[in-house]
């Protein structure tokens, strides 16, 4: 790892490195010296930054899921109109092939330790509302002009979707199902959720990437 020049370039260099350790280990499997060798230092020099891996793990999520919260929010910020900002936000949850589904596989990993880690667990509970609260605006702003007739007030139906995307990813990433027919069932459920048939079939648009920076 090259000399950084401040304590936030090597912590982020540090958050990196812990990445794609946890991405080919997994994170229930990872140690400090594994991180370290991914990042090129000692034990101890992660450790003068982190206290301990459970502090890095935090810190890895946080910024995986913000990073993933941002592509999100870039792609309804392209799209007009509650129908396609519907289909981009569906769309740029889908772990499509490369650096999407690397992403998803990321964040996946580290789901497990928000069971025993109270600052990953509160960070986690974040990221779902943050998502959440993204549908919500989108349904609402389709709701309000007239392009939905919703079966459920908008955040419910925002959960609802949120909770649809972590169960499909999963079959993805253990490969019983694929990002396109991920997306074709999360068109459904938009249909069926907002009795708009122009989500009847998907439309050909750029791919996100979701991939942490």
């Amino acid at each position: 790892m090259p000399r950084p020049r401040n304590q936030a370039e090597r912590r982020a260099q540090l958050i990196d490195a812990a990445a794609r350790a946890v991405i080919s280990t997994g994170a229930t499997a990872l140690k400090l010296r594994d991180v370290a060798a991914e990042a090129k230092v000692t034990p101890a020099s992660v450790l003068y930054y982190y206290s301990d891996l459970q502090e890095l793990f935090s810190a890895v999520f946080q910024h995986a899921a913000a990073t993933y919260l941002d592509t999100r929010k870039e792609a309804i910020a392209a799209a007009e109109g509650p129908v396609e900002q519907l289909r981009a936000c569906i769309r740029s949850g889908v772990p499509w092939p490369g650096a999407g589904e690397q992403s998803t596989r990321l964040l996946f990993e580290l789901f497990p330790v928000a069971l025993r880690n109270e600052a990953v667990g509160q960070a986690h509970q974040v990221f779902v509302d943050q998502q959440t609260d993204l549908y919500r605006q989108v349904l609402a702003h389709g709701e309000d002009s007239g392009h939905f007739t919703l079966t459920a007030a908008p955040r419910a139906l925002g959960r609802s979707f949120v909770a649809l995307e972590d169960g499909y990813a999963m079959d993805l990433l253990i490969g019983t199902a694929t990002a396109d027919e991920i997306e074709t069932r999360l068109l459904a459920h938009a249909r069926t959720a907002t009795g708009n048939p122009a989500f009847a079939e998907t439309r050909p648009t750029a791919t996100p990437t979701n991939t942490p920076r």
